[in-house]
């Protein structure tokens, strides 16, 4: 059986070789299918990737909280909001909490000037925690302090971004900004941490808490996010309960009502994201994995038409005492060599194009090939070979010796 299977295999190889150039187009179908799901495979998993210790960075210990509403009560024009009450009663009453930090977004204008340069930023006042919840740090001065906020100075932060966007100087300290129509000093530049699909982390003004609150008057509807970091006993889900506890009493939510707010964690954040990126992953495969079912259709044709040509090479074998076992495995290993040929030129192709998609968009994350999606490439690859193989090779098998011997 052995000896069959060497033989088999030689003469498929032979077979193979001896019509290169047909054999290259039958199983082009098989390359493209493959090319399209490795390169569609390794710019997503590459992303999520990244975008995992991007996410890692933050730490375990790091919750965010936020005002919930649901799109259905947004169009009823209702609105969930987190307030600065919320913000005390957590200080007050929470425990297991290490550092706590409020996040009021610019409501208005972003815009931001220097001189006779403009630029729109994400501008958000916070205190002298945020630095120590977002691990954040310093490349030149020093953060948002606690004077700062007891007074309401009109001071800020900016990010690198926003540095080069206002042709500011390397070192912007004790230069002047223009927020909202009043005038910032700068005070502190952050160290630079990059893009994340796409969007730059460094594009960012920190102005103190209590600042941005005058800015936007007296509003009693104010939306806050709270950011938060945990002691080193403290658990997790513990805490996330007593938060939840917390905010559902303050707000006055019956138990069958759904929570107003979200409280997320880094890793919550990353499961997100590798959920959307999965699922983006699955549809696009699933897509261009037809093509693969193409190559598949492509290979029994040829397969086909080699047996026809070979009647009476088959003819001969069975005449010479060839089992029809031995003719179905030799049509059978010829399918799926084909197949399989086709699945690494394709897996080449796929890593070189996913390569180049990432390096040719600035700042996206590398590509990345896991093993499995090698496996399930060269094993759907394989699959498709002997399942379109079968079909010819069943016909070579059952074709009458003297029928075939005397084919034209």
């Amino acid at each position: 059986m052995l000896f069959a299977l060497i033989e088999s295999f030689r003469s498929a190889v032979i077979s193979i070789y001896a019509h290169g150039l047909r054999s290259f187009l039958t199983t082009l179908g098989i390359v493209i299918g493959v090319a399209s799901v490795i390169a569609v495979v390794s710019v997503t998993q590459g992303m999520s990737s990244f975008i995992g210790d991007t996410f890692a960075s933050l730490g375990s210990n790091s919750l965010t909280i936020q005002s919930y509403t649901p799109f259905e009560d947004q169009m009823k024009g209702i609105r969930a909001r987190l307030t600065p009450e919320d913000l005390e009663l957590i200080v007050r009453r929470s425990e297991g909490v290490a550092s706590i930090t409020p996040i009021l977004y610019a409501n208005r204008s972003s815009q931001i000037k220097f001189g006779s340069q403009t630029a729109f930023s994400q501008i958000m006042g916070t205190t002298y925690a945020y630095q120590e919840v977002s691990q954040s740090y310093m490349s030149v001065g020093r953060f948002i302090a606690q004077s700062d906020e007891a007074t309401r100075r009109r001071v800020v932060v900016i990010g690198d971004k926003v540095r080069e966007n206002l042709n500011l100087p390397d070192n912007p300290l004790a230069e002047y900004v223009e927020i909202g129509g009043e005038w910032f000093k700068i005070v502190g530049l952050m160290k630079p941490k990059g893009d994340i699909m796409g969007f730059s982390q460094d594009d960012i003004v920190f102005m103190p808490y209590s600042t941005m609150r005058s800015l936007q008057g007296n509003q009693a509807r104010t939306d806050i996010q709270i950011q938060l970091s945990l002691s080193e006993s403290a658990n997790v889900e513990n805490v996330v309960q007593q938060l939840t506890t917390l905010l559902r009493n303050a707000h006055d939510l019956d138990s069958d009502e759904d929570d107003d707010f979200q409280i997320q964690t880094a890793e919550q954040l990353m499961e997100t994201f590798d959920t959307v990126i999965n699922m983006v992953t699955v549809v696009i495969g699933g897509i261009v994995s037809i093509s693969l079912l193409v190559g598949g259709i492509g290979i029994m044709n040829i397969m086909l038409v080699s047996v026809t040509e070979r009647t009476r090479e088959i003819g001969i074998c069975k005449a010479i005492g060839a089992k029809r076992h031995h003719i179905l495995m030799q049509f059978l290993i010829e399918a799926l060599l084909l197949s399989l040929l086709g699945g690494l030129i394709g897996l080449a192709i796929g890593y070189a194009l996913g390569t180049l998609i990432s390096n040719s968009i600035p700042s996206f994350p590398p590509a990345s090939i896991p093993l499995w999606s090698v496996a399930l490439a060269l094993g759907f690859s394989g699959f498709v070979g002997v399942l379109f193989g079968i079909l010819p090779a069943a016909k070579a098998a059952n074709l009458d010796p003297i029928d075939a011997l005397r084919y034209e």
